[in-house]
């Protein structure tokens, strides 16, 4: 009796060691195969974090490299004789060449001068007023009056050539120039190579287009950029001699 208790100990003791190394086992398993769990900041799931962090980097990359936020770009704001005359309105005194194309049979360009009426003459004889449109609606008068009347297709174009500016008196280059653009009084006088010994700086003359007259002081202009006045294609500027 006794022997068979001791059996049954020995028995249940194996049992119990062989149960204990499978848990041992199974628990080694669970911990290499199962991902760590780090404690999160309260309030804040992983989901919110990453999007948090998706909108920072969002932000910084849609930004310009070279954007400056809240600084404004500086440029040359146009006059208001910029935007009135402009270039493509037409003067007294310009030179158009006007293209008649999509013809039966093919027109050479016409080479007109606006005459002091601020009229031209083109094909067939027909005159139009230029001066003080713009080159756009030129075309579309042109078109206009030849289609259908003369002609059953037509595209016109309207080309305005070199506009001149002039500089007389006492400089050293006394001519005519190109005119480019921004364009004033000094800047003219340096194209004709500056003044001559005998010039009158302080009442250099300004005639307009136009017929009018304005006076420029060179010497405060050179101090001063904001007295120094603009010039348009058409205008003479005109230094007179000084008197000793």
């Amino acid at each position: 009796m006794a022997m068979m208790k001791t059996g049954e100990k020995s028995g249940c003791s194996v049992v119990a060691c062989a149960l204990l190394a499978v848990s041992l086992f199974l628990a080694g398993c669970q911990s290499d195969n199962t991902p760590q769990k780090f404690a999160e900041v309260p309030g804040t799931s992983s989901g919110s974090a990453t999007a948090a962090v998706n909108s920072t980097t969002s932000t910084a990359t849609n930004l310009p490299p070279t954007s400056n936020p809240g600084v404004p770009k500086v440029g040359r704001a146009p006059s208001i004789r910029d935007i009135d005359r402009g270039f493509e309105t037409i003067n007294v005194g310009d030179s158009l060449l006007i293209v008649f194309a999509d013809l039966p049979t093919p027109v050479p360009p016409i080479e007109e001068h606006v005459s002091e009426s601020g009229r031209i003459t083109a094909l067939h004889n027909e005159s139009f007023q230029a001066a003080g449109k713009k080159r756009t609606d030129l075309e579309k008068e042109i078109h206009d009056r030849y289609v259908p009347d003369y002609y059953k297709f037509l595209t016109i174009n309207v080309k305005i050539l070199n506009r001149f500016y002039f500089v007389d008196g006492e400089v050293k280059s006394p001519n005519r120039y190109i005119y480019e653009g921004n364009m004033t009084v000094l800047k003219a006088i340096t194209s004709a190579g500056g003044f001559t010994d005998f010039a009158s700086k302080k009442k250099v003359r300004i005639i307009r287009s136009d017929k009018r007259k304005e006076t420029e002081n060179c010497v405060k202009a050179l101090d001063d950029p904001k007295l120094d006045l603009e010039i348009f294609p058409g205008d003479t500027v005109h230094i007179p001699r000084k008197i000793f």
